[in-house]
């Protein structure tokens, strides 16, 4: 896995253009996140995405009930089950979604320069002349020359079936505009976004924290989406409710930077929550189409500095109706791996569209060829230089292990960690090889019942770049002696073999805690 590793600084042959593509058992070190939906839902299509490379699961409620989603959801139970593949469960909160609804379901025309209203009134019919949505102060918040973007739910920004809309004025609590391009809106369910208006709506709606405490509880969500961050006050309150609701306060949240609002306060943000989503759809309309990229690069890298899990949305729109991406869609993934994504996040493309596993498996093949091209030299030697001296016990333990393991050329760096932390420090530094982080159980008690943690440990790094989760049998303790870490090793290195990732005579490079120590070893496999 690591010797076919170019530079970007050296030319590429062509004849490593020419070369097929090699399938692995891990498709590729960067995280594929899928939105499961009408498409995606049955247990065949799910064991088809497990096996493609996805490895956390979305589960949007701006759509849907708890009980349908509770279907999928055990349908996914089932086929991780059958494909021996782990997966994590994301809720994507609702949040200030300024939404249209259209009870009829039946296709609506609207033509370019005619006129449409948008109205709290939620009693009227939607139709080309008026559309009623599910905020009553959006007159205040608009004026005349405005712009509001509106498509179907997960809208993949197609000129057809999305359009912009122009406000030409604001009657009472309606809103008249301009429609600047025809389109025909279909589905049940549209969204509006206008363009760096402030919306006084709050980020947990009382449907989310309802949604949060009644199906997040009963299926002990690894990570909590919080849509429309805009200030670290929204991620704040949001870890206040979940340090309410039992084994929810290791839930972990990502938050969702989706507006202006958000970007200008991206570093308190950061700061605050455990990862970052990178919404480009609605960041999209919020920003000039020439600035997107600016803000992707400067993003993924505080992400990536900071050690926190970056995911980058709407990368193959296209392939919701098609087989294959465009050739633009294929290089923009490459380049969000390159830029330091951790995971890529699939919306329409895995909830409605038409080929939910093949778009899976095309990510990740293209993400893996960009993983060879990553320059990791200069990555290390970056972050590095922005940690500074002295480092911490822990971050130059982990440094050390990236560096050992590159001069040897391991094959994989195995990582014994019981809050998931090391393994995640060790990531931060994009090691070319393969993560072993072997999660170690520990035992608690509430003075009723033993329980073991571990298991939310090893499925929140399953979003993280080049870590691959592995839990360890409880009766062997970590931080013990040398006898029960030499079984623990063994387990890891058959679950390396198994995969595909160790072979004979290999290098590894193993990190674990010995007593109060943190040790570093390098061995080598014999046959």
């Amino acid at each position: 896995m690591h010797s076919n590793h170019l530079l970007l600084e050296e030319p590429i042959r062509m004849a490593t253009v020419l070369e097929p593509s090699k399938a692995t058992f891990f498709p590729a070190m960067t995280k594929i996140v899928g939105t499961l939906g009408p498409k995606s839902r049955s247990v065949e299509v799910l064991s088809g995405c497990l096996k493609a490379g996805m490895s956390v699961a979305r589960f949007d409620f701006s759509w849907g009930d708890p009980k349908y989603h509770q279907e999928t959801l055990e349908n996914l139970r089932a086929a991780v089950k059958t494909t021996k593949k782990l997966c994590a469960v994301m809720l994507d909160t609702v949040g200030p979604e300024l939404q249209a609804v259209n009870k009829s379901g039946k296709s609506i025309s609207l033509l370019m320069d005619a006129s449409v209203v948008l109205t709290p009134n939620q009693d009227l019919e939607a139709s080309s002349d008026v559309l009623p949505i599910n905020f009553d102060g959006l007159s205040k918040a608009v004026k005349k020359g405005d712009t509001i973007f509106m498509g179907q739910y997960l809208f993949t920004g197609s000129e057809t079936t999305s359009v912009w809309l122009e406000v030409s004025e604001v009657n009472g609590e309606d809103v008249v505009c301009i429609i600047k391009n025809s389109a025909t809106l279909s589905g049940s369910l549209f969204t509006l976004h206008a363009s760096q208006i402030c919306i006084e709506l709050p980020t947990l709606s009382d449907q989310d924290k309802e949604v949060i405490s009644t199906w997040g509880v009963q299926n002990k969500i690894d990570f909590l989406s919080l849509s429309y961050t805009r200030h670290a006050e929204d991620v704040r309150q949001a870890r206040e409710l979940l340090s309410k609701l039992g084994e929810l306060s290791q839930t972990q949240i990502f938050a969702k930077i989706e507006n202006i609002e958000g970007l200008t306060h991206f570093d308190e943000i950061l700061q605050e929550a455990d990862g970052i989503i990178l919404s480009r759809g609605n960041l999209g309309i919020d920003l000039p189409p020439e600035k997107v990229f600016l803000f992707q690069k400067a993003a993924l890298y505080k992400c990536n500095m900071a050690g926190k899990p970056a995911v980058l949305t709407r990368v193959v729109d296209s392939m919701t109706d098609n087989l294959r991406p465009t050739r633009a869609e294929a290089t923009d993934v490459a380049n969000a791996v390159l830029d330091g994504s951790d995971a890529i996040l699939l919306g329409a493309e895995t909830l409605r569209g038409l080929y939910p596993v093949e778009t899976i498996s095309i990510v990740g093949k293209i993400s893996a060829e960009a993983e060879k091209v990553f320059n990791q030299d200069l990555y290390f030697k970056k972050t590095v230089k922005y940690v500074g001296e002295p480092m911490t016990h822990l971050e130059s333990i982990a440094s050390s292990a990236v560096r050992a393991a590159i001069k040897v050329k391991a094959s994989a760096i195995i990582c014994f960690t019981s809050s998931g932390r090391a393994a995640r420090l060790i990531a931060k530094y994009r090691p070319t090889m393969p993560v072993l982080s072997v999660v170690i159980p520990r035992l608690k008690t509430n003075q009723l019942k033993w329980s073991f943690s571990g298991a939310f440990e090893a499925r929140q790094s399953l979003i993280v770049r080049g870590l691959f989760p592995m839990l360890a049998d409880p009766r062997h303790p970590a931080e013990s002696t040398s006898a029960t870490n030499e079984s623990v090793l063994k387990v890891a290195l058959d679950h390396g073999k198994t995969a595909g990732v160790i072979k004979s005579h290999d290098r590894i490079v193993v990190c674990q805690k010995v007593g109060d120590a943190s040790v570093v070893k390098i061995i080598e496999l014999e046959d």
